[in-house]
């Protein structure tokens, strides 16, 4: 189970955005897509839910190219994208939020027991972290086959998001987030994949131990080649 870029290019307008990155995320398992503002993070993640189109390259699900698939076929074969922002229904309550998921979303408050005492709230009341929590409990819900997470901790204290870290990392899926920095918890957490984008450049894929050990080095970034322990870079 793997859904990739492949050579991916996306513009907007005369801007290029992605300029032909080749990425996988293997599941189950956890893979970090890591870049500042700007890098193309966010895109990416577009991209492979099929809200943006690409100009060049494919996206490939389970071997299959998926890049003319459009974003709501792509939802109903089971992927799932949680963007950084709007993520919820604000006019609806908790309560209503989740049943939209699942009739029964008990798995949801013991994931987040802080959404609790909340059910009855209008979910644009919440604040920003409790909305995270709140669009993080859908996505546990929908069992989905690929969970594409933007900024998944937002405004959540420490302990929250590594409980948050902790479930996204459990889950049955190809789990790609997108992050400005390597959370605390996964630096060193084996079989983590790391992605690392720089002006819509892939600069750096492999375990995120590997990274962080050359980061402590003060060694560069290398070009993208076979991801340590996770199997052979998606071919070309």
């Amino acid at each position: 189970m793997t859904i990739s870029l492949r050579h991916a290019r996306v513009r907007y307008g005369p801007l290029e955005t992605l300029h032909g990155i080749t990425l996988a995320a293997p599941g189950p398992g956890l893979t970090v897509l890591l870049g500042r503002n700007g890098s193309g993070r966010t895109t990416a993640l577009r991209a492979l839910a099929g809200l943006v189109p690409l100009s060049g390259g494919a996206v490939v699900w389970d071997g299959v190219d998926v890049s003319r698939t459009p974003a709501h076929e792509r939802a109903r074969r089971g992927l799932c994208l949680v963007p950084e922002r709007q993520a919820v229904f604000g006019s609806l309550t908790v309560h209503e939020n989740l049943e939209l998921t699942a009739g029964d979303y008990g798995f949801a408050l013991d994931a987040y027991p802080q959404l609790e005492p909340l059910l009855a709230r209008r979910a644009n009341t919440l604040s920003g972290g409790e909305q995270r929590m709140l669009a993080l409990s859908r996505a546990l819900l929908a069992r989905a086959r690929v969970v594409l997470v933007d900024e998944p901790a937002q405004g959540m204290s420490p302990a929250v998001a590594a409980r948050t870290y902790d479930l996204l990392g459990a889950l049955d899926a190809c789990v790609l987030i997108a992050e400005q920095r390597l959370p605390p918890g996964l630096r060193e957490r084996t079989g983590v994949l790391v992605y690392e984008l720089r002006r819509g450049t892939v600069v750096f894929s492999g375990e995120a131990g590997e990274r962080e050990r050359r980061t402590a080095a003060g060694r560069p970034s290398r070009r993208p080649g076979r991801a340590p322990g996770r199997g052979p870079s998606p071919p070309g």
